[in-house]
């Protein structure tokens, strides 16, 4: 198999638990039943308690990427009646950007650059909005938003309030309630380190209000929470993930909640951050999550030299980053079924491909 004896530290796919991966293997099983309609059932329960969901709340499972669950709460919540704050500070903010265009919603590009929008009251345009839209953790950068002044300042002014958490869940803190969320964007191959393919969208009441008639098939909202009320969905899910999703989430319980989970995963960003001081890297942003590292050579060096450098020498697989930010930046992940052991494989890499002598490793 290609890649299959690789240390993956790429922000998704990201390493899965042999738990998880043995549940993959199986058969997949006829789904138009109880017994599914069950599993449906527990994954929503799940999702909504580690959300800390608003009584009420619901959630969608699409059987497609990330982007499309990003598109299709664009499509189903909002019209041209509304006027969106979209928070642009990398690729996938300017996703949001061109999905609100596609789709013609009146919105505002809010580029920003070197801030957690804690200051947003500040910062935000002086204009009467409807939305606020944000990537909770900017990927291609590596960079998180203060959600707390976010949510504060979307209460404020009476805002729908949509987060993308795809790249956050399970590793960084998420509260519906207490951060006045409206609707979070999850999906598989992230912090809850399935393999791809499965997007679930869950929202909360004020959300469910806001969803309208659409002309589109697939991606009809309301039919989707039609077929959920008997645990089902109208198109095929993806049965398989949605089994290692139940495991997952059980998984998750059983070593001690979602809490435990966000606590690993800080503990393994602290430990390696900590343990590469030695090298000529730098931390890119001030504002990193504990899903990922992004850093940048100080000694001249290509980024992307440093991650072929790696995945051919080391048999060890970091994120690249295309464009602009090609030579200048390389993303690692602190997702998935990462413990110190694993971490330490890619840390005495970077030691060795800078014939650097690692001090307590």
């Amino acid at each position: 198999m290609i890649y299959e004896d690789y240390y993956i530290f790429t922000p998704g796919p990201v390493k899965m638990s042999e738990e998880i991966m043995e549940v993959g293997a199986k058969q997949t099983p006829y789904f138009r039943n109880c017994e599914f309609s069950d599993v449906t059932f527990a994954c929503e329960k799940g999702l909504l308690e580690m959300v800390n969901a608003p009584e009420g709340s619901r959630v969608i499972f699409l059987t497609a990427s990330g982007t499309a669950g990003m598109e299709s709460v664009v499509m189903n919540l909002l019209n041209q009646e509304d006027k969106a704050l979209v928070v642009h500070g990398g690729g996938f903010g300017g996703r949001f950007v061109d999905i609100c265009a596609v789709h013609g919603i009146p919105h505002t590009d809010f580029i920003v650059d070197n801030t957690n929008l804690h200051d947003i009251e500040a910062l935000a345009p002086k204009e009467e909005y409807t939305s606020l839209i944000v990537n909770a953790h900017e990927t291609s950068i590596g960079h998180i938003y203060d959600l707390d002044a976010m949510g504060a300042y979307a209460k404020k002014n009476d805002l729908l309030f949509i987060v993308d958490a795809i790249s956050m869940l399970v590793t960084d803190p998420i509260d519906m309630q207490s951060q006045n969320i409206d609707v979070v964007i999850a999906s598989s191959q992230k912090g809850l380190a399935l393999p791809p393919g499965l997007t679930m969208v869950i929202l909360a009441p004020r959300a469910l209000d806001k969803v309208h008639d659409v002309q589109n098939l697939y991606f009809n909202y309301k039919d989707y929470l039609r077929n959920g009320e008997r645990g089902q969905t109208p198109y095929t899910p993806a049965v398989t993930i949605m089994l290692q999703l139940e495991a997952r989430l059980n998984q998750i319980k059983r070593r001690g909640g979602i809490q435990q989970s966000i606590k690993r995963a800080k503990d393994i960003a602290e430990y390696f951050r900590a343990e590469i001081k030695g090298l000529p890297l730098e931390e890119y942003t001030p504002y990193m999550p504990n899903a990922m590292t992004t850093l940048t050579p100080t000694d001249g060096k290509s980024a992307m030299d440093i991650v072929n450098g790696l995945e051919d020498g080391y048999k060890v697989m970091v994120c690249p980053n295309g464009g602009a930010e090609r030579d200048l930046i390389f993303r690692v992940s602190h997702m998935g079924d990462m413990t110190r052991a694993y971490t330490d494989v890619l840390i005495n890499a970077l030691y060795d491909y800078y014939g650097v002598e690692r001090k307590n490793g």
